[in-house]
């Protein structure tokens, strides 16, 4: 069957062979270590690292050292990092690489003005030149494989996608992703996909899909029109960790899995807060749960009310008895409303 065809893909980064083509994208305060490794348990083939100054002056930083942290993370270990140097950019890859890396993912995708500003990250793609010297220096400096994260381009006007990807294939990058939209465009309106084709066509690397990747019809769409290897996926996962899990099985099946229950959703998300608390600690901890809780309980009767209380608090006690009530009561009441007939039933 075609469908068990795009499933059963094989993806394969140097000499790491995923256990599927669906991937987390790195997303900065989000993908650290535990959301990390909770997406790879609930179906995500590789998560990579949130984004990693090249500068040497911050490797010892408690915020550095935590998102290069992989202790027990399953493998494959991806970090991405960023910068516009090329010898730093070398030094960073190496550093990491050291320190237990094992692929280098460069980041020219990230759209935000704070690192446009310091001419990294998506801003890169307006200079080739620059772009071909920093991805040979990493390339040269490192014995694992080196991936690439891009847009289509600077702006609507400066779609250079299929260039750079030539210059990254010429480079020895060993996957491509990229991100359906270009600089200019941020985050606003839809993700266009006809470029990522295009560059599908013009090389002979792994592509990955990015970008508004958010169903499974979607997912089996962008991988039947595009012809890319992989997909990459972000922000449907805020919230919905299991969504690499939905995907696979409908790629796989042709079916829709069902949604998780209220029980099993409130089982996910207590696990994942307790090791988020249990890595950063309290302080940190309970600040970084916020914005998790706030996408867990999103849609559900009663959320807005519930956040707004739940992110005054600031010990562990008092976020995880909050949490816990609110979906307690929502489990009741959907169990109330299981048991009440429908009015047919009442009619009868």
């Amino acid at each position: 069957m075609e469908i068990n065809n795009i499933a059963l893909k094989n993806m394969q980064i140097g000499p790491y062979k995923l256990a599927n083509n669906l991937m987390l994208a790195p997303m900065a305060g989000v993908t650290d270590r535990p959301f990390r490794q909770l997406c790879k348990r609930l179906g995500a083939g590789m998560a990579v690292s949130e984004m990693i100054s090249s500068n040497s002056l911050l490797y010892g930083s408690a915020k550095t050292l935590r998102r290069a942290n992989h202790d027990g993370e399953t493998e494959p270990r991806s970090v991405q990092i960023a910068g516009s140097d090329p010898l730093m950019m070398a030094e960073a890859a190496k550093h990491n690489a050291d320190n237990g890396a094992q692929i280098v993912d460069i980041n020219m995708g990230c759209p935000a003005k704070k690192v446009c500003n310091v001419m990294s990250g998506s801003a890169l793609l307006q200079d080739e030149d620059l772009v071909a010297r920093i991805l040979n220096s990493v390339v040269n400096a490192v014995d694992i494989p080196v991936t690439l994260k891009i847009r289509t381009g600077w702006d609507l006007e400066n779609r250079n996608g299929v260039a750079i990807a030539r210059i990254a294939e010429q480079a020895g990058i060993q996957a491509l992703a990229v991100h359906g939209r270009t600089r200019a465009c941020a985050y606003r309106g839809e993700a266009e996909y006809e470029t990522i084709s295009h560059i599908k066509q013009e090389i002979n690397i792994p592509v990955i899909a990015n970008g508004d990747i958010n169903t499974p019809e979607k997912a089996k769409w962008i991988l039947e029109q595009t012809g890319v290897d992989a997909i990459m996926i972000g922000r449907a996962a805020q919230g919905r960790p299991w969504v690499f899990n939905t995907i696979n099985h409908y790629l796989a099946t042709g079916e829709h899995l069902a949604e998780p229950t209220i029980s099993e959703v409130s089982t996910i998300m207590l696990d994942h807060l307790e090791r988020l608390y249990e890595f950063y600690g309290e302080y940190i901890g309970v600040r970084m749960a916020r914005k998790h809780i706030s996408w867990y309980s999103k849609g559900q009767v009663g959320g807005g009310a519930f956040r707004q209380l739940v992110n005054r608090v600031d010990s562990i006690e008092q976020q995880l008895a909050l949490t816990r009530e609110f979906f307690e009561q929502l489990e009741n009441a959907t169990q109330q409303k299981s048991k009440q007939p429908n009015q047919e039933e009442a009619a009868a």
